[in-house]
């Protein structure tokens, strides 16, 4: 099975058990717009809360905060995303379809180390035990063409991002023999940019209506904030502001279902520091937030680093953590290095002193900022990817499993009679009213166990319990342990601390902490 064939299976799976569905559906659909199902709610609330407690109850200078949507119109101008907002957009005259140019650069270099790795794994294949990988690609001819010609590319990529060249980037997508995607031609028109914020009016009557965006992020209502928190939290450098909450960008090329939309939601925390100070912070930042990645447990080597080739108006440093997805190596959260850009832009635009009296230095001066920003749906999208498992086992069957940290699980446990007779029911329901304070607790009745099984594995359930006629003698039940499918007989006074220990989130803020 192809990564592709793999990706559209978990989109179709998405839907089948309730996580995510395209929004308005019935009318066909928005594109690039969707709602969550009541599993997929369940997920990015538990995304959430790992993300808020991890930052909030672990560190105990750093607060939260919710901002509104609406801001005044001045915001945007101060952060620079009325004049810089811009995504490079070229337009296939074939298909009539519109991309992002850098986009289009990208994906080309990115199918370049694709082919290095493919020349690597036929000479494995040809060498067997002996093959030197790091030996070959240093003296593969064939390698070193490819990199040469990569290289090549992204020197004159980097360059035409400063430059904001656009008729260059135009040139490389004609030279690297870029075709578009569906109708397989590079008859490309010019590239040019195209502001990203979505406008509205707001006012009682049209004449007096004034024009107001939806943010394309969250973090200037922490900027604008800064004072407020600061003086009536007595907070002192260094200091953190999160915050969790909806944002909204024009993506003209919105594609890879989640993972670029229209209406998404942002967990973004600005910390606060002296100046002079912000790259130490920075590096301090970008090893907790991969730590916090990494304690997942899908595997360390599905992430990486990817520093950016041209850092936008506001930073001095930045860089990408990427994971490794169906589609390729793909961003999920950013750290920054924002400087005092914003706090100083929105102090100029406003008028008003937004400054910090440091005590220890005896003095006012407007603080850096180090930003982490992860997408909340990209990281419900990167734990669906590493969670979805097609599974063949004995006897010749087959199941579907999504292997999410318990602690993460929509449904952390599925209560089962065996029968819906002889009392079974009602202790199920007994068991499920114990468990229902503490937990997500699902009922299952309809169809033979095996199949209620299987059903709970595709939804994530990490624990199924049986209730059985014995369960009625001893006060036992059988719990199934969804990775291992092996099953246990355990007292039903038992059950509220083993799901406990197996669910809680204390093992993963331990591992970010370590």
């Amino acid at each position: 099975m192809t990564q592709e064939e793999l990706f559209k299976k978990l989109i179709a799976h998405c839907k089948e058990y309730g996580f995510i569905f395209p929004s308005s559906e019935i009318y066909d659909g928005l594109g690039a717009v969707y709602d969550y199902g009541q599993n997929g709610v369940e997920l990015k609330n538990n995304i959430k809360r790992y993300w808020w407690d991890s930052m909030v109850k672990l560190h105990e200078n750093i607060v939260g905060i919710d901002a509104a949507i609406f801001m005044h119109p001045k915001t945007w101008e101060a952060s620079g995303h009325v004049a810089a907002f811009n995504d490079p957009l070229i337009d296939n005259k074939d298909s009539k379809k519109r991309y992002r140019a850098d986009v289009l650069i990208e994906e080309w270099m990115a199918k370049q180390d694709e082919k290095i790795q493919k020349e690597v794994e036929k000479a494995r294949k040809r060498f067997g035990e002996a093959f030197d990988e790091q030996q070959y690609l240093a003296t593969s001819p064939r390698v070193a063409d490819i990199v040469a010609k990569r290289d090549g590319v992204h020197k004159r990529f980097v360059e035409a991002l400063d430059k904001n060249d656009l008729v260059e980037l135009r040139q490389i997508i004609l030279d690297c023999e870029i075709v578009c995607p569906i109708s397989g031609t590079r008859n490309w028109t010019d590239v040019r940019q195209f502001n990203l914020m979505f406008s509205t009016q707001m006012g009682s009557t049209a004449d007096g209506a004034s024009t107001i965006y939806l943010r394309p992020e969250t973090a200037q209502g922490i900027f604008v904030n800064f004072l407020n928190v600061q003086k009536t939290g007595r907070m002192k450098l260094p200091f953190g502001i999160a915050q969790i909450g909806k944002a909204f960008r024009n993506e003209i090329v919105a594609r890879q279902f989640i993972f670029r939309m229209r209406e998404f939601e942002q967990m973004e925390m600005q910390f606060f520091v002296q100046p002079g100070t912000e790259m130490q912070w920075w590096n301090e930042w970008k090893n907790t937030r991969m730590a916090w990645h990494r304690a997942l447990g899908f595997g360390d080597e599905k992430y990486r680093f990817h520093d950016h080739d041209k850092l936008a108006h506001y930073a001095n440093a930045a860089t990408d953590i990427e994971f490794n997805f169906p589609f390729g190596f793909k961003e999920v959260e950013g750290i920054h290095s924002r400087t005092d850009f914003d706090l100083g832009r929105h102090q100029e635009y406003s008028g008003k002193k937004i400054q910090y009296f440091d005590p220890e230095r005896g003095e006012n001066y407007v603080p850096y900022v180090v930003e982490t920003s992860i997408g909340v749906d990209r990281m419900f999208l990167q734990i669906m990817s590493a969670a979805y498992c097609e599974e063949k086992l004995e006897g010749g069957d087959e199941r579907v499993v999504l292997r999410i940290p318990a602690c993460l699980a929509p449904t952390k446990v599925a209560v089962m009679p065996l029968v819906k007779k002889d009392g079974l029911p009602e202790l199920a329901r007994q068991i499920i009213d114990d468990l229902k304070f503490d937990y997500n607790v699902s009922y299952d009745e309809k169809d033979s166990i095996g199949k209620r099984y299987r059903r709970q594995d595709a939804v994530g359930t990490p624990f199924c319990v049986t209730v059985d006629h014995q369960s009625l003698e001893d006060g036992t039940v059988t719990i199934r342990h969804r990775d291992s499918m092996q099953q246990e007989r355990v007292a039903i006074a038992d059950l509220r601390r083993m799901v406990d220990e197996a669910v809680s989130f204390r093992p993963l803020y331990k591992k970010i902490k370590e």
